[in-house]
């Protein structure tokens, strides 16, 4: 890792896509790669993870799940936030920021039929001419009064049958709108309540932990990636030791797999891992570091089965040719 300072979150007005961005950053470090490893274990690009990881766009579900993968961690909270930055980033797409109100325009009067001009009244003699009063101030307009509307003849367009008639079109238009809207409800609570899952049955929809589970158990699982098969998902950690080099070594175990593994992180290309499981004769599993992006990230061996109460040991060799170092524990 490089020895340069953590970016400050963006200044953004998406609370969710920050707190996600922090979630995936924790678990990059976590693994100990670099934005190109990164983005070599990945299917998306260095300058894609360099996005996702300040916020700047929302990560597809599947660059989640990989960052997951790779950072051993269950992806449903990291889904969950998601899914909550998904929400407020759609609200900004529409083009409404988040809490903006829309502007009302003032009242006006509806368009009505129109009415005849009031007759010009006389002006009082009281009544000012000047457009100011002799203190300066402009005087109140006086109320105006509506003028009463001429009655209607029977032959006229709006009397009263007619305009009946009218009035009852609206309402048979209310209540044809209204139900419109009753029966989208109806059809909706049927559906939802089509999709829930039956009482006594023990139906329920698949979490996304089942979805992504381990891959293999037991026999099947001997000398396969603990990483290509699930079983790294929330495993135990048997023994753990800072080596005299500065790296790193544990060894894991997964109760659902039923197996157990080593890892090593902080290495130098061409240093090996070698671990053994139990007196039962199976053989040793053994990693080394490959290259530079090996020495970047965490270097796994592969699996073997390992019951409770198997003694598990895991040695390091460094590449210039130190002494060996070794660490153990016992399965729970």
């Amino acid at each position: 890792m490089s020895g340069t300072a953590r970016p400050t979150p963006p200044a953004t007005d998406s609370p969710g896509l920050v707190r996600l961005a922090l979630t995936l950053r924790e678990l990059r470090g976590r693994t100990g790669l670099s934005l190109a490893a990164l983005a070599a274990r990945t299917t998306y690009s260095k300058s894609s993870w360099e996005r996702y990881l300040n916020a700047r766009a929302l990560p597809p579900r599947s660059a989640v799940r990989a960052l997951c993968r790779l950072a051993g961690e269950p992806e449903g909270r990291c889904l969950t936030l998601r899914e909550i930055a998904e929400s407020e980033w759609a609200g900004h797409a529409s083009g409404t920021p988040a809490g903006a109100g829309t502007r009302v325009p003032a009242p006006r009067a509806g368009p009505g039929p129109a009415r005849p001009a009031a007759p010009a009244q006389p002006e009082s003699p009281t009544s000012p001419t000047s457009p100011t009063s002799p203190t300066g101030r402009s005087p109140a307009a006086p109320p105006i009064r509506p003028s009463p509307a001429p009655p209607l003849s029977p032959g006229s367009p709006l009397s009263p049958p007619v305009a009946d008639r009218q009035a009852g079109h609206r309402g048979v238009a209310v209540l044809a709108v209204l139900a419109s809207l009753c029966a989208v409800v109806s059809c909706a609570v049927v559906i939802a309540l089509l999709l829930l899952p039956r009482a006594g049955k023990g139906a329920s929809a698949p979490s996304s932990q089942a979805a992504t589970g381990p891959l293999c158990r037991g026999e099947g699982c001997e000398g396969k990636s603990p990483m290509r098969q699930h079983c790294a998902s929330s495993p135990d950690t048997l023994a753990s030791r800072h080596l005299s080099t500065g790296a790193w070594m544990e060894l894991r175990h997964s109760t659902v797999c039923g197996t157990s593994w080593a890892r090593m992180w902080g290495t130098d290309v061409g240093d090996r891992l070698e671990m053994t499981a139990g007196a039962e004769g199976r053989p040793a599993r053994e990693a080394r570091v490959r290259d530079r992006a090996d020495a970047d990230t965490y270097v796994y061996t592969l699996m073997t089965v390992s019951g409770r109460g198997t003694v598990v040991r895991a040695c390091y060799r460094p590449v210039g040719g130190g002494p060996r170092e070794c660490a153990e524990g016992r399965v729970r």
